[in-house]
């Protein structure tokens, strides 16, 4: 059984991760990708190194599944072979302002004159207009933008999410908006471009919020992890660790009300509905606190466990790595490096089918490991393959 977009050809000249990681969800269904990096190798290669070589950790995740080719497209011969490896693509992903993806011949008109069917998916910190297109832009800036980092701190106290959220989140969008772009090609053989920034993605995930203040002017203020939608919703201090609870809903709440043998609440107009709830969400903490504070971890999941009550240990890293659910559902998947300490666990493809054949899961390749084997392919000689090298085109 062939996976869902085995023969698809995927140009990989993203950065970092947005559009990296958009490009491996392609290659976990099937898709032939193909990682472009400069001579030297990418930043984001490095980034929060874990081998002896140097290498990071996120490129071990994002770079699975790819083959690796090193190039430089900004000189003359370099140009060239992008050329040819856009005629033999069907998807195009880039993370660059508009102005630097001319540069790179790399724009729609420039790629369309080359394979008039190609799809062109392109992320960037602000998206290709307004007055903002031109600005280069990382994940936080575009948490701080979307009034999140002032909502997930504390009043005069901004928090960020340590995971890169933004990100991720436009990635995935991406990839989403990538395969309906297959569909529309399939059904009309047009190909066209796939837009998301990370602006956009940070906006959405907290359209709730806007459109709240929007509409309210509620003008809130950060509460660190207590929610201020429903309550109890908070992380709460055991007696040998912390917990993370969040009672959404009537029935929810009605049976933490029975846990906390606090019935008399469910009469309280200050808790009659989760909007009622969260704006008394500091009383149900100190409650839900005072109950965590005369247990353990195991007692106190087992007790919420048994009530029906969504509850989770806040785990460190080292502690996720050993989890029964994480370990017993395999999702993380061990795989070898050269120069690594031991393998690397990789987060498995995040979506499971009935039917659709994902890849076979392959370590990220070196830089340049499949350099020549892709030039053959695109019709060059050993020795053109070497006259490259020697003046730094690949």
């Amino acid at each position: 059984m062939n996976a869902l977009l085995s023969g698809i050809r995927v140009l990989d000249f993203g950065r970092y991760i947005a559009g990296p990681f958009c490009a491996t969800l392609l290659a976990d269904l099937g898709a032939e990708v193909i990682r472009i990096e400069k001579p030297a190798g990418g930043e984001d290669r490095y980034t929060v190194p874990v081998t002896s070589g140097g290498e990071g950790a996120y490129y071990m995740q994002i770079g699975r599944n790819k083959q690796s080719m090193t190039l430089n497209p900004m000189s003359e011969d370099g140009q060239e072979i992008v050329k040819r490896l856009v005629k033999t693509a069907d998807v195009v992903v880039v993370n660059v302002p508009p102005k630097a993806l001319k540069k790179m011949g790399l724009d729609y008109e420039s790629l369309c004159a080359i394979n008039p069917s190609i799809i062109l998916t392109l992320n960037t910190a602000f998206g290709s207009t307004g007055p903002y297109a031109e600005r280069g832009g990382f994940d936080t800036i575009a948490q701080a933008m979307s009034g999140n980092m002032h909502l997930s701190g504390t009043q005069g106290n901004p928090a960020k999410s340590f995971t890169p959220y933004c990100d991720f989140g436009t990635a995935s969008l991406s990839a989403f908006g990538t395969l309906a772009a297959i569909m529309h090609r399939i059904q009309t053989g047009e190909g066209q471009v796939v837009e998301g920034s990370l602006l956009s993605t940070a906006l959405t995930f907290n359209n709730a919020a806007l459109i709240e203040e929007a509409l309210l002017q509620k003008n809130r203020q950060g509460t660190g992890t207590r929610g201020q939608y429903n309550a109890p919703t908070d992380t709460f201090e055991t007696q040998d660790g912390w917990l993370s609870i969040q009672v959404v809903g009537q029935g929810l709440f009605k049976r933490w009300c029975n846990l906390l043998e606090l019935n008399q609440w469910l009469e309280d107009p200050k808790f009659s509905s989760d909007q009622n709830r969260g704006d008394n969400g500091q009383l149900a903490s100190q409650k839900m606190q005072e109950w965590c504070s005369k247990r353990t971890n195991q007692i106190a999941m087992a007790e919420l466990s048994k009530a029906g009550i969504p509850a989770g240990e806040l785990l460190t890293p080292a502690q996720t790595l050993k989890n029964e659910q994480v370990i017993e559902s395999d999702l993380l998947h061990p795989l070898d490096y050269p120069n690594s300490p031991q393998a690397a666990p990789i987060a498995n493809h995040p979506i499971k089918y009935s039917k659709t054949e994902t890849a076979k899961f392959a370590r990220a390749p070196t830089l340049g490991e499949h350099t020549e084997s892709i030039l053959k392919q695109l019709g060059y000689q050993q020795s053109q393959i070497q006259e490259f090298q020697q003046r730094n085109v690949i």
